[in-house]
């Protein structure tokens, strides 16, 4: 697959070839998961590209970064570093961005932070824009082993930021896929749905358009969530962050997961049972995404 890699160095950024090292092994994110991330859709209007959102995507990897405790590059190494990807990548279509952030080397403390940004494809099987939705997908609860306001008062829990310490959510999807799944819907040990592993969660109910509160439920503030919202309040709907029971998923007008780059995907199946699928709910999450 074709990739464009652009890595911040001193002396501005410098676009590399996809498989040529960019950090040491005694990089803090490789060795202790020490970095944050985030990651965002590529747009092709005809005019090129563009990240959509982009000084969201920024203001959020700069939260995590301060959350960790990390200097980031100012905003403006970041654009340029972006631009620099942009300018490299030539395949028609929308793709995917992802900027890394690390502490930086262990043995060299003065290099200070690691960061590079990544443009590739979005994965086989995602709806283009303009599509009105994607296919449905079978998704597992899985347990966060943790109860909904587990992180109102522990910071140094990291709630909200988007570390590199993904190995819990990758396991997660590995066991989705034992349990004959493609998905996961986190729960708490006081019984609400929380978010997915790489994804925020969206629940239409009773005609209510709602998803998870970040603070005290620790989960990652989802930009395209906030989106959805937003766009459905402003076309007449009632929407909201509240903690939505886990039961209330079987039985709901329609559940999502949604990422930037993915879009909206339904949730056509959850522990084994269906749920409801509207056609038109589907294309009017996508449209409200901007898919």
């Amino acid at each position: 697959m074709p990739r464009v890699v652009a890595v911040l160095r001193p002396d501005g950024p410098e676009v590399v070839e996809p498989a040529q090292p960019v950090i040491t092994v005694d990089d803090l994110g490789l060795t202790r998961g020490d970095g944050c991330f985030d990651s965002g859709l590529v747009t092709d209007d005809g005019d090129g590209h563009v990240v959509r959102g982009l000084d969201d995507h920024l203001e959020r990897l700069t939260r995590s970064a301060a959350a960790l405790e990390i200097t980031p590059p100012p905003r403006e190494a970041w654009v340029s570093l972006v631009d620099a990807a942009l300018a490299a990548w030539d395949t028609p279509g929308d793709a995917s961005l992802k900027l890394v952030l690390t502490r930086g080397r262990e043995w060299d403390p003065d290099a200070g932070p690691t960061a590079w940004v990544v443009v590739s494809p979005r994965a086989s099987g995602r709806p283009q824009r303009g599509e009105g939705g994607s296919d449905p997908v079978r998704a597992v609860t899985l347990t966060r082993g943790h109860p909904s306001d587990a992180f109102e008062d522990a910071p140094w829990l990291l709630g909200g930021a988007k570390t590199l310490s993904y190995v819990v959510n990758v396991a997660a999807q590995r066991e989705a896929g034992r349990r004959g799944a493609e998905d996961v819907v986190f729960t708490s040990t006081d019984g609400y749905a929380l978010d997915a592993p790489m994804a925020g969660l969206l629940v239409v109910r009773d005609g209510r358009w709602l998803s998870t509160p970040t603070g005290p439920t620790g989960i990652l503030e989802s930009l395209s969530v906030a989106t959805i919202l937003r766009a459905a309040a402003e076309d007449g709907q009632d929407s909201a962050f509240e903690l939505v029971p886990v039961e209330h998923l079987y039985d709901a007008d329609g559940v999502w997961l949604v990422a930037s780059s993915r879009g909206p995907t339904p949730v056509g199946e959850l522990d084994g049972r269906p749920l409801r699928v509207d056609p038109d709910l589907v294309a009017r999450a996508a449209r409200y995404a901007g898919f």
